[in-house]
């Protein structure tokens, strides 16, 4: 008889912890999401950390590449992007042009705002210097899109939270994602060169390359896209399979072109599925397939269980001023003042917030998650 051989290494047990926690929360989504109201994402982080190298160690991502920072800003990279394309797929018939001051509204004066709360907030706390401030304030700024999906989607925000409400801030998570990226290297830029070489760079650099031409780039792709999409379906070329999966093999291409070319892969995707879904006719198409929504527990899951295992709890001590009690302020006070009070201030210049319960949940609602 041959040897039997039991395979022990991260290559098996990974797949294992993953596939057994998302059947064992899926077994019971309904009462964690709709009667305790916990989401996935936060259940697979405290997972992540119990399964990881800091507590019971099945699992340690450290020991997956030569470059783990590498590993996490990528899979990161593309778990964003498509998340921010099933984001600017699910919205409405030329919901950008419709909405746009409220969009402009909370994308560009409110944003701006939670940048320099959030760069208040770690410069007192954490006593760095005003440039590396403004460079993480810029980093917490957006809301997340996943974490959003987490929240916006369900029978409870269906039941409660008005249709035009959930609309508007998936737009912007979507794009909010994106457009950090002006305030991030405004900071980086003014680290590296003089006052008025900095100022020029960010405007044709970041500006001009990375947002107006990623935006023109997912514009143009998403319009071809839907374009080939409809000749392919009338002519009888594609199958229900690759026509479904269309969107998401759409956000990888494009983040693969944008990283080649150096510019915002993430505002991209999200002008991409916009524009793919501009007239309506691909939303439609697979509205009740439930794919999507399958890829993006999927995904979303399998990222925060990862993130968990990598917490370099080791890093939280006084010696570089990250000690427990200092992160818990900054986390506090900018849950309390980077997006409530603006938002309750400045409510009545957006159009779809049109009540102060909206302000509120609108105000309220600002995940951080993985595009930080």
């Amino acid at each position: 008889m041959g040897e039997i051989q039991v395979l022990t290494g991260q290559l098996q047990i990974v797949p294992a912890l993953i596939g057994g926690f998302m059947l064992i929360v899926g077994l019971c989504s309904m009462v964690t999401k709709e009667r305790l109201y916990l989401s996935e994402t936060l259940l697979a982080t405290v997972y992540g950390i119990i399964v990881g190298p800091h507590v019971l160690n099945w699992m340690d991502p450290e020991g997956w590449s030569s470059n783990s920072l590498q590993l996490t800003q990528e899979f990161s990279r593309y778990a964003l992007a498509i998340e921010v394309m099933i984001a600017g797929v699910c919205l409405p018939k030329r919901y950008v042009a419709k909405e746009w001051v409220s969009l402009s509204m909370l994308l560009l004066p409110i944003m701006s705002i939670m940048w320099l709360v959030s760069a208040a907030v770690v410069k007192f706390i954490f006593q760095t210097s005003y440039l590396h401030a403004l460079a993480i304030g810029a980093c917490v700024a957006p809301t997340d899109p996943v974490l959003a999906n987490a929240i916006l989607k369900g029978m409870f925000a269906e039941s409660h939270v008005p249709l035009r409400l959930r609309n508007i801030l998936t737009a912007e998570s979507g794009a909010n994602d994106g457009l950090g990226y002006p305030f991030l290297f405004f900071a980086l830029y003014l680290m590296r060169f003089s006052a008025g070489q900095a100022i020029g760079t960010w405007v044709y650099a970041t500006w001009v390359y990375q947002i107006l031409l990623s935006v023109v780039i997912g514009s143009v792709a998403g319009y071809v896209a839907r374009k080939s999409l409809r000749y392919a379906e009338n002519a009888g070329w594609v199958d229900k399979e690759s026509f479904l999966s269309s969107s998401i093999t759409l956000a990888l291409l494009l983040v693969g072109v944008c990283t080649l070319l150096g510019t915002d892969d993430i505002l991209c995707c999200f002008a991409a599925g916009n524009s793919l879904t501009w007239d309506d006719w691909f939303r439609i198409e697979i509205e009740d397939t439930g794919l999507q929504e399958t890829l993006n527990i999927m995904l979303s899951t399998s990222f925060f269980i990862y993130f968990g295992a990598i917490m370099p709890w080791q890093d939280f001590t006084s010696a570089n001023m990250l000690h427990p009690w200092r992160v818990a302020v900054a986390i506090i006070l900018v849950m309390l003042f980077r997006r409530l009070p603006v938002i309750m201030l400045a409510y009545k210049l957006i159009p779809a917030v049109r009540t102060w319960q909206d302000a509120l949940f609108a105000g309220w609602f600002g995940p951080i998650g993985v595009s930080a």
